[in-house]
């Protein structure tokens, strides 16, 4: 399982991320809702906000 994008500006190893990625997930249910995140829409609005 890769590391999401950005994790591995934190935690420098990719493998390291992948592994806290790996154990924070392990028996979690994903609940997919079939909408868009909101979250991450606000961070991209804000990141195109910062960079421009």
């Amino acid at each position: 399982m890769p590391a999401p994008d950005g994790w591995t500006k934190t935690f420098t190893d990719p493998r390291l991320c992948a592994a806290i990625v790996d154990r924070l997930t392990f028996g979690s249910n994903i609940i997919e809702t079939g909408s868009d995140s909101y979250r991450l829409a606000q961070t991209r609005s804000q990141q195109t906000a910062d960079s421009g």
